[in-house]
């Protein structure tokens, strides 16, 4: 099993957060956070590092670019046990991600603001957050991805079960449920674009 020595955490939803976070700590994990994720740890006390200190390229375009980094996705996407990855993560000096918390803004509240324009939906959607999600449910060989608040008890079951742990069992249940949310996700956005008003130019 792999054991968990990196996080990445950036939540819309944060019940349980604290909670999921205090266990990463007590296993010793670092941990990585967008800006609104990051207050909220810091709040509660819990060290986290930020998402620009990690890539060391600061938040752009009015939030439009914070983690679209190849540190953040070769750090997610990389085989561990290819031989030709990790030589190339060394010569970059990137680290592993070994698990991912990510939960996105809910759109269908956003949708429902008097006299909001399809335009304004859009920028709205979350772009970052679905490509961490996909990134990390494609290597659920390595990567643990959680995409909703209530299996975080699951995991920090698992983790004390494990010594810092989660199984591979559960690693791809996680990866199931990922790419479900990123494709009703998107489903979600092709219906609101499909039933919109063109916009003008």
């Amino acid at each position: 099993m792999v054991k968990i020595a990196r996080a990445l955490l950036s939540c819309y939803d944060k019940n349980g957060l604290v909670e999921l976070a205090t266990l990463l700590r007590e296993f010793q994990v670092e941990i990585v956070a967008t800006a609104g994720t990051q207050k909220m740890l810091h709040d509660a006390g819990i060290e986290a590092t930020s998402i620009a200190d990690f890539t060391g390229v600061a938040e752009m375009l009015d939030g439009r670019v914070k983690s679209l980094h190849p540190k953040v996705h070769a750090g997610l996407l990389a085989i561990r046990d290819s031989k030709v990855h990790s030589e190339q993560m060394q010569a970059m000096a990137y680290k592993w991600i070994d698990f991912v918390a990510v939960n996105l803004h809910p759109l269908e509240q956003v949708v429902q603001q008097p006299g909001i324009s399809i335009e304004e939906v859009i920028e709205q959607t979350d772009i970052g957050g679905t490509a961490m999600i996909r990134s990390a449910a494609k290597n659920f060989r390595y990567v643990t991805v959680v995409v909703n608040p209530a299996k975080y008890k699951t995991i920090i079951h698992e983790m004390r079960a494990h010594e810092g742990a989660v199984t591979f069992a559960t690693r791809f249940r996680l990866a199931q449920e990922a790419f479900a949310c990123t494709a009703g996700y998107d489903r979600f956005i092709a219906d609101c674009l499909r039933s919109a008003e063109p916009p003008t130019e």
